[in-house]
C-alpha cells in the first residue's frame, strides 16, 4: 500500500517504520524534524496524504487533529481511508469524521494501547471506531503495528473505548499507591501483601502487571526510578478527557473526577511532571491523614 503517516513522534515514529518494514511504501510529516527509517519524508501533511491509500495520524490532541483535518481531507482521493491513532476527545473524532464522509473519505479512530515498547515491537492494541468496510481496510495494518485490534463501533466508539479504559487505569492506581502507603504504615511488608493481593479479590493490572512498588512483582517503571512507560501527564490528559466525554454526555463519574484531580495535582503542583504514573506511590509515602 501507499500510506501517508502524519506525526512522527516517539509513538508514530516506529509505527511508520514497522510498516516500511514490511514493505509498505510510507510518506511520513511532522512538525519538527525527524529521521525515520524507510520513510519519505514530506514537506506537508497534504503531500504526505496525496494518494495515498490509507493515511495514518497520530497527533497530541483534538484541537491539532480538527486542524490536520482541513489540511489533508482535501488532499486525499475518494475512497482512501483516514485511520487517527491519535487519542482525542470523542466529539473531535466524530467531527472530523463527518468532514471526512462528506468528502468521500473513510474513517477509523484508532487509539491505541501499549505504549512506546509496543509501538517499537509492533504490539500495540487498537479501540477503532468507524465502519465496518474501513476497519476491514486498515487491518492489515494493524496486524503489523500491533497484536490486536477491536472494533468497537460506529465514529468515535474508538475513542469512547481508551477513555473508558484509561479512567479505570486512573483510578485503579491510585488505589494501588494509597494500599501500599497503608501497608506501610500499619506495618505489614510489600511482598507479603503483593503476595495476597495479586492472588485475591484486589488483583488488578496496576497491581500484577505494573506494581508501582519497587522490587515487587514483574519490573516496571517503580524499578527505574519511575522514569516513565505511562508518564503522568498523559495519564492527566486522558483522565481529562474521561470527564469531558462525561460532561457532554451528562455521566456520573465522581472516582473519575477525583482521579482526575489528584493526578492535575500531582502534575502541576507536586512533583510529577516527568515521571510515570505509578510515582503516586512515593507521594502518598510523603503524606499523612492531612
Amino acid at each position: 500500500m501507499k500510506i501517508g503517516f502524519i506525526g512522527l513522534g516517539n509513538m508514530g515514529n516506529p509505527m511508520a517504520v514497522n510498516l516500511a518494514n514490511a514493505g509498505h511504501e510510507v510518506a511520513g510529516f511532522d512538525m519538527a524534524e525527524v529521521s525515520v527509517s524507510g520513510v519519505t519524508l514530506t514537506g506537508s501533511g497534504a503531500d504526505a496524504a496525496k494518494d495515498a491509500d490509507i493515511v495514518i495520524t497520530m497527533l497530541p490532541n483534538g484541537q491539532i487533529l480538527r486542524s490536520v483535518a482541513n489540511e489533508i481531507i482535501p488532499a486525499m482521493n475518494e475512497g482512501a481511508v483516514w485511520v487517527d491513532c491519535s487519542t482525542v476527545d470523542v466529539d473531535s473524532a466524530r467531527a472530523v469524521a463527518d468532514m471526512a464522509l462528506a468528502a468521500g473519505v473513510l474513517t477509523v479512530d484508532a487509539p491505541v494501547s501499549g505504549g512506546i515498547g509496543g509501538a517499537s515491537a509492533g504490539t500495540l492494541t487498537f479501540m477503532a471506531g468507524g465502519s465496518a468496510e474501513a476497519f476491514e481496510k486498515a487491518r492489515p495494518l494493524f496486524d503489523i503495528m500491533g497484536q490486536k485490534a477491536v472494533h468497537c463501533g460506529d465514529a468515535g466508539a474508538g475513542q469512547a473505548a481508551k477513555i473508558c479504559n484509561n479512567m479505570i487505569l486512573g483510578v485503579t492506581m491510585i488505589a494501588t499507591c494509597e494500599a501500599f502507603a497503608l501497608a506501610d504504615k500499619l506495618g505489614l511488608d510489600r511482598q507479603k501483601m503483593f503476595d495476597v493481593v495479586s492472588t485475591s479479590s484486589g488483583y488488578s493490572w496496576t497491581m500484577n502487571a505494573y506494581c508501582p512498588a519497587p522490587g515487587i512483582g514483574p519490573q516496571s517503571p517503580a524499578d527505574n526510578g519511575y522514569q516513565p512507560g505511562f508518564a503522568a501527564e498523559l495519564m492527566l490528559k486522558d483522565l481529562r478527557l474521561s470527564q469531558q466525554a462525561a460532561e457532554s454526555s451528562d455521566a456520573d463519574t465522581p472516582m473519575g473526577m477525583m482521579a482526575t484531580e489528584l493526578y492535575q495535582q500531582f502534575v502541576e503542583s507536586e512533583d510529577g511532571l516527568g515521571l510515570d504514573f505509578s510515582a503516586m506511590l512515593p507521594r502518598f509515602e510523603k503524606r499523612g491523614r492531612n
